[in-house]
């Protein structure tokens, strides 16, 4: 029997052993959306009992859980994401969140948490004993090596390559459990985000690298950029989008500085076609996130172009994107992190999109101050250019006056003249 064929027999267990490996206080880090391990976190819901004062870290639970819910005395799930899953066990205080920027949650979990255990999916081994993080390197990729590892073997998870290797002599057990990944269909788009999506593309040139969050109008944003040549990719998420612009050789990544030839990310996030592309593609690196996410790292792309959603815009620029006042919805994830990266690159630019106003046109999104308690994701000094189906408002390197009397002219035309009142109360203009 060979060494590695020696370690798999070895360290195969039961589920339920992984509870052999959590003692009283532990802090347990749990893999994000396809990386958590479904019969893993099974396992230890159903031996709660035998826990005390444990918490699992988790960003973006793609499952309602009991635990989340706090319904067992001895588990506490940290969120540091929040979403349809935890959402309400947050407003309900059965569950905490942390706030971060993506990048910096390795070092967080390193110096605040201190963990005592990974848990997260894994592919089946290759025949040199390697097990990748699958769809799904963020967090746990970082810990490699570092904090110990029991996993959950499924032969659905695809085998990606980059900086999310794990070998077998690494983890202290594992289980198998076959399951289909989770799949995300990205959201419909209406004549909003369409015009939107539109006034982002044509500003996009040939061979710049992207960063596209989640929404519909970043999907629309790579749907009409099926015209470029030469665009290279180094995000967070890769989503569905990407994979029409890889067959129809719109990315190349051939003009990249970094990572050249390669799409770079952290983790995966769509429809079955996403996961069949990533699966023992060598074109497809899913790196740690203190790496993908590191706004120096970012820079280093002298055309890097970032877009993401946001909520609620002031006219200072600050752009609350999860939460609307103190009613929180997600959390901060990249965007601060691509917005930095993006303005620090030689000839980048960063988007934030959103509608003008609510769907029912009664409610600006261009508002003077942003709604009390706000959390505020990019800030003022690192917001570049908004985007409404009005406009793009350049505000980067703009003072209050001007960057107000650009906003208010991509707001909704029903509250310019109401907006232009506020800010003369303000001062702004």
């Amino acid at each position: 029997m060979t060494p590695t064929a020696d370690a798999l027999t070895t360290t195969r267990r039961s589920p339920e052993a992984v509870l052999d490996h959590i003692g009283p206080g532990a802090n347990v880090v749990v893999g994000a959306s396809n990386g958590e391990p479904m019969a893993l976190v099974d396992a230890i819901e159903a031996g709660a009992s035998r826990l005390e004062g444990v918490r699992l870290h988790q960003m973006l639970a793609t499952r309602e859980r009991r635990y989340i819910d706090g319904e067992f005395p001895g588990l506490r799930h940290v969120s540091y994401f929040l979403s349809p899953a935890n959402r309400e066990a947050f407003r309900a205080g059965h569950c905490d969140l942390v706030p971060n920027s993506f990048s910096e949650v390795p070092r967080i979990l390193r110096r605040s948490v201190h963990p005592d255990l990974v848990i997260t999916t894994v592919s089946a081994p290759d025949r040199h004993g390697y097990m990748s993080l699958g769809a799904n390197a963020e967090y746990t990729a970082s810990l490699i090596g570092e904090v110990p590892f029991f996993v959950e073997v499924n032969p659905s998870t695809p085998r990606t390559f980059g900086g999310n290797q794990l070998h077998v002599s690494e983890i202290v057990g594992w289980c198998e459990n076959d399951r289909p990944m989770v799949e995300v269909p990205g959201p419909p788009a209406g004549d909003r985000d369409r015009t939107i999506a539109a006034l982002v593309a044509e500003r996009i040139p040939d061979g710049a690298t992207l960063q596209v969050g989640i929404g519909a109008v970043p999907d629309m944003v790579l749907a009409g950029l099926t015209g470029h040549r030469d665009l290279g990719v180094h995000t967070e998420l890769l989503g569905t989008g990407f994979v029409d612009l890889v067959e129809a050789g719109v990315i190349t990544g051939t003009r990249k500085a970094t990572h050249r030839n390669k799409l770079v990310t952290t983790s995966a996030i769509g429809v079955q076609r996403l996961y069949d592309f990533v699966a023992d593609n060598p074109g497809v690196e899913f790196h740690p996130v203190d790496h993908t996410n590191d706004p120096t790292v970012i820079a280093r792309e002298p055309h890097m172009y970032s877009v993401n959603a946001t909520l609620e815009v002031d006219f200072l620029g600050q752009c609350a994107s999860e939460s609307l006042g103190s009613q929180y919805l997600s959390s901060s994830g990249g965007q601060p992190d691509f917005a930095r990266g993006a303005v620090m690159s030689e000839h980048g630019h960063a988007y934030v999109v959103l509608h003008s106003s609510t769907a029912d046109d009664t409610v600006s999104r261009i508002v003077p101050q942003l709604r009390p308690g706000a959390a505020v994701t990019t800030f003022k000094n690192i917001v570049d250019n908004v985007v409404t189906e009005y406009g793009v408002a350049e505000l980067h390197g703009r003072s209050i006056a001007e960057r107000t009397r650009r906003l208010i002219a991509v707001a909704h035309p029903a509250f310019r003249d109401e907006l232009t009142a506020q800010a003369r109360q303000l001062g702004y203009l």
